[in-house]
């Protein structure tokens, strides 16, 4: 501890009483019956979710004769073998689906990120006529269930003659009312005195907008975006139902696809299953730092 530590400390001997009561603080927690109990709860529902998504990924290791075989093994009697994930691969055009999954997420997402951040800053920092009611219709626009738009969302698109490309099925994913609410709620907490000095030196709205405001949120924006991306790799509804061109098809679709067109095979199904989900796996593990500080630093958190 330095001596300028030291000095304040003792000067103020109120501080001295909080920080010794926090490094007694530091000191091991007494276990409790009350925290065994919260820790079997945690490690039961962990279990709950750990289970299904390994015997999920042990039965894609299987032969389909293994997989449906009854009493349940949990390691088969002809050992582990790549064949699900042969057929797999081998019945479907995996790679375009892929291909296809990864424009589309990452397209909505970065599409989606910016018409939100615009709609934000605009609520957070313009004043204008109507601008209540035009953020009460926007928050009241998160209680309408997506399934009620399916059908004006279609004949809009097929009105634009959209149906079967991409932009057909980008268009309708960009508006994400709960994300405009979050980004607002973040800019509110941007100090505006930054605004007013970039301001003071010439900058416009746009200008303050993109160097200023956005630097500021990257925390949040990275929260978000992997939220966004996460939602539009797990899209099935709407891909489905406004593409039927095989080359158009997202991974979920395609699979989806595969599964009714040769019936109900375990082993097959599980590694369609794992397959589609690795790319998420990767990107949480990659982001999972931002995903906990963007959650703890917006809205998201219950801000």
């Amino acid at each position: 501890m330095s001596a300028e530590t030291v000095s304040q400390l003792t000067a103020r001997p109120g501080r001295v009483r909080s920080t010794a009561t926090h490094w007694a603080g530091t000191s091991p927690r007494r276990i409790t019956a009350g925290r065994i109990v919260g820790l079997l709860a945690l490690l039961v529902m962990a279990a709950a979710w750990l289970v299904p998504f390994l015997w999920n990924i042990l039965t894609s290791f299987k032969s389909e004769q293994d997989a449906v075989r009854v009493p349940v093994q949990i390691l088969p009697e002809g050992g582990f073998t790549l064949e699900a994930y042969r057929k797999v691969l081998g019945q479907g055009n995996l790679v375009v689906w892929f291909s296809n999954s990864v424009l589309i997420a990452v397209a909505v997402t970065v599409l989606s990120v910016l018409i939100s951040a615009l709609a934000a800053y605009g609520f957070s920092r313009m004043w204008f006529k109507g601008r209540k009611l035009l953020l009460a219709i926007t928050l009241a626009s998160i209680m309408v269930p997506g399934q009620l738009l399916i059908v004006p969302l279609f004949r809009q698109m097929a009105t634009f003659d959209l149906v079967d490309t991409y932009w057909g099925v980008i268009l309708p994913q960009l508006v994400h009312p709960v994300i405009v609410y979050i980004l607002k709620k973040f800019f509110d907490g941007i100090p505006r005195e930054l605004e007013e000095s970039a301001r003071m030196d010439g900058a416009g709205p746009l200008r303050i907008f993109w160097s200023i405001v956005l630097p500021l949120s990257r925390p949040v924006l990275a929260a978000v975006s992997i939220f966004l991306f996460i939602g539009a790799w797990n899209n099935f509804l709407w891909p489905f139902i406004v593409t039927n061109n095989p080359d158009l098809m997202t991974l979920p679709v395609g699979l989806a696809n595969v599964r009714s067109g040769y019936g109900l095979q375990y082993a097959q199904n599980s590694a369609a299953a794992v397959l589609a989900a690795l790319p998420l796996l990767a990107v949480f593990v990659f982001f999972q730092r931002q995903i906990v500080r963007g959650v703890a630093t917006t809205g998201l958190g219950g801000q």
